[in-house]
C-alpha cells in the first residue's frame, strides 16, 4: 500500500508573517487579487490589514464577501462569477474555514467550469485541472483548511453538507500569523481550538493512520493541551500562536488519511441548525471517542498521555481509554463549550434524519470501527 503526503509547496508561520503576502503576490507574477472573506471581517482587522498590504504595493484587487458561516453552493457560484468579472488571476482568502472552503470551491470551478453545478464536486472528484493560484491566510486556529485538500459546501436545498476532496484545490502559499488570530472572540478561539482536537483525535486513530500522520497527529494534540485554555481564557499571545502551529500541524495528518464519525455526524447538524462546526465537533467528540475505544488499540494511552494525564504507562487499557476520554471532555468543560447537543438546539424528532446523513457521510467509512446507521443514531441520543 503506497501512503500519500500532499501538502502546500510554501508556508510561512510566525506573528508579523502576513506581511509577506504583497510581496509573494509580486514575486509570482500576478496582477488581479479576489480577496476573499467573510462579510463580517471586511474593513476591520485582519482583512483591513491584508487589503493595506496590497494597496500599499498597488496591487488591484475586488473583495467578495457573500458568504455563510456553513458556506453554500450559492456562495460558491456566485464567487465564480465575482472572479470571472474581475479578471482575478489569483485569489487570496483570509478568515476561517468558511471563507478558505469557499476559495476553494471558487478556484476548481474557474478552472474546471464542467463542475460548475457544485454538487458534483462530492467525494473525490476527478479534476483535471490545478484551481486557481490560491493564498490561505487563516484567521481562526481550528480548519487547517490552509493546507488540506479537502472542503465542505452546504447543500441548503436537500439539507445536507458534502465533503470535497481534491489535491488539486490545496493553496499554493499559506499564511499562518498568530497575530492575525488575536482579535478573535473566546467563544470562536475555543470552537475552532476543540475542531483542531478533533481533526488531530480522529486523524490519528481513523483507518488510514500511519506513522506520518501519526507524528503529526500527537504533536498537535500535545500542543493544543498545553495552549488552548490560555489561548481562550487568557489571550495569551503565545499560546495563540501556538494554536496556530497545532491546527496547522493536525490539517497535514488528517487531510492525507481522513477523519471519522465524529465529522461525519456534526457535518449534518451545520446543515439542519447552521450549528458551528467547532461546536458540534466538540460536543458529539467524548462521546464518539468512547465508542471508538475497543477498536484503537494502546493509540488512547498516547493520547492521554498528550493530554497531560500522568501515570499512564502504569494504567489498564480500561483507565486510559477512560482517562482520554475525560481529558477531553474536560477541556471542553474548561473553555465554556455546551456538553449537550439538546443544549445547542438538536431536536429529537429530526435524529433519525440526522443518522441517515451522518450514515453516507464521506468521512464515516474513515472511522476505525464500524458503525450502523443505528449505531449512530443511538451516538446521538447519548449526546443529546
Amino acid at each position: 500500500m503506497a501512503n500519500r503526503i500532499v501538502l502546500n509547496e510554501m508556508s510561512y508561520f510566525g506573528r508579523g508573517s502576513s506581511s509577506v503576502i504583497a510581496e509573494e503576490i509580486k514575486r509570482r507574477g500576478y496582477k488581479k487579487v479576489l480577496l476573499v472573506s467573510d462579510k463580517a471581517l471586511i474593513g476591520i482587522g485582519p482583512v483591513e490589514k491584508v487589503e493595506g498590504l496590497l494597496r500599499e504595493a498597488q496591487i488591484d484587487f475586488t473583495i467578495f464577501s457573500e458568504i455563510k458561516a456553513n458556506p453554500s453552493i450559492r456562495n460558491v457560484q456566485d464567487g465564480v462569477a465575482a472572479c470571472k468579472k474581475a479578471g482575478a488571476d489569483v485569489i487570496v482568502a483570509v478568515g476561517g474555514g468558511s471563507a478558505i472552503d469557499t476559495a476553494k470551491g471558487i478556484g476548481i470551478i474557474v478552472t474546471n467550469p464542467e463542475y460548475a453545478d457544485v454538487r458534483s464536486l462530492e467525494g473525490v472528484a476527478p479534476t483535471k485541472n490545478p484551481c486557481l493560484p490560491l493564498i490561505a491566510v487563516p484567521t481562526t486556529a481550528g480548519t487547517a483548511a490552509e493546507v488540506t485538500i479537502n472542503y465542505v459546501i452546504t447543500d441548503e436545498e436537500n439539507r445536507r453538507k458534502f465533503v470535497c476532496v481534491d489535491p488539486h484545490d490545496i493553496p499554493i502559499l499559506a499564511v499562518v500569523d498568530g497575530d492575525l488570530m488575536a482579535s478573535m472572540p473566546a467563544s470562536l478561539a475555543a470552537a475552532t481550538g476543540m475542531d483542531a482536537l478533533t481533526h488531530a483525535i480522529e486523524g490519528y486513530i481513523c483507518r488510514g493512520a500511519w506513522e506520518m500522520s501519526d507524528m503529526f497527529a500527537l504533536k498537535s494534540i500535545e500542543l493544543i493541551a498545553q495552549n488552548l485554555r490560555r489561548a481562550v481564557l487568557a489571550s495569551c499571545p503565545v499560546a495563540i500562536e501556538n494554536m496556530a502551529l497545532a491546527q496547522y500541524i493536525a490539517g497535514m495528518g488528517f487531510s492525507n488519511v481522513g477523519l471519522g464519525v465524529v465529522h461525519a455526524m456534526a457535518h449534518p447538524l451545520g446543515a439542519f441548525y447552521d450549528t458551528p462546526h467547532g461546536i458540534a465537533n466538540a460536543v458529539l467528540l467524548p462521546t464518539v471517542m468512547e465508542f471508538n475505544a475497543p477498536a484503537t488499540g494502546e493509540k488512547y494511552r498516547n493520547i492521554a498521555r498528550a493530554m497531560g494525564v500522568f501515570g499512564t504507562e502504569m494504567m489498564s487499557s480500561t483507565e486510559y481509554q477512560e482517562a482520554a476520554c475525560d481529558a477531553v471532555r474536560q477541556l471542553s468543560i474548561d473553555l465554556g463549550i455546551p456538553q449537550r447537543l439538546a443544549d445547542i438546539g438538536v431536536r429529537e424528532a429530526d435524529l433519525k434524519a440526522l443518522s441517515a446523513s451522518a450514515f453516507v457521510d464521506v468521512c464515516a467509512p474513515g472511522n476505525p470501527r464500524n458503525a450502523t446507521e443505528s449505531q449512530i443514531l443511538e451516538l446521538y441520543k447519548k449526546a443529546l
